[in-house]
């Protein structure tokens, strides 16, 4: 068997799981495209091993590493995007991105209603 069949069907994985983290807007979108590039890299790990002829079979002993970390990430990555939704109603990670940086105004440091703004004014002074 050629190296360049698994080796392209591994870059065309590898780019739409690229595209898919880009373009996406939907967090559970993402998390499948990051699992795709993933499988693309177990693809090359395991044809290169076949192809080099490793003894030890370095490559897919690597692969199962990755399995169980990509096996981990979803996880997490699940529970975190389930308690996200649960809070903020939504899974869109623009609108997740614009809720955490504060689309408001900063605060005004001479504000007395603001209790850190002494904290403020002494590390102005300093």
């Amino acid at each position: 068997m050629h190296l360049a069949y698994p080796a392209v069907l591994a870059v065309l994985l590898f780019c739409t799981g690229l595209y898919g983290v880009l373009a996406r807007r939907n967090a559970i979108l993402v998390l499948m495209s990051v699992e795709l590039m993933l499988n693309a890299v177990n693809l090359n790990l395991v044809a290169f091993d076949v192809w080099l002829r490793d003894t030890l079979h370095a490559g897919q002993a690597l692969t199962l590493f990755t399995i169980a970390i990509a096996a981990a990430e979803i996880g997490i990555g699940l529970a975190i995007v389930l308690a996200v939704y649960r809070n903020r109603g939504t899974a869109d990670i623009d609108r997740l991105r614009d809720t955490a940086e504060g689309t408001g105004p900063d605060p005004d440091p001479a504000d007395p209603e603001d209790p850190a703004a002494p904290a403020q004014k002494a590390e102005a002074a300093a």
